[in-house]
């Protein structure tokens, strides 16, 4: 079964800074979308950029310098 959240969510740090952010729930699995707003200090890749997220588990992958993708495991 998936679930659709739109509302902004506190577990992850870009979201209380981003109103448009979507939740999708598969499974035991969470996929959190925004729009990026970090200022990164390095050079990014233009297509995609995959580093380890803000807490144990999570993986971002950063899609053309501006969408924000959190892989993670979904809690309760």
């Amino acid at each position: 079964m998936t679930q659709f959240d739109l509302a902004s969510d506190a577990r992850f740090a870009v979201a209380s800074s981003s109103p448009s952010s979507l939740t999708i729930r598969l499974g035991r699995r969470e996929i959190f979308i925004c729009r990026d707003s970090y200022v990164r200090r390095y050079r990014v890749n233009p297509f995609v950029e995959c580093s380890a997220g803000i807490e144990p588990g999570h993986v971002e992958i950063l899609l053309f310098r501006r969408w924000l993708l959190v892989l993670s495991k979904a809690r309760a």
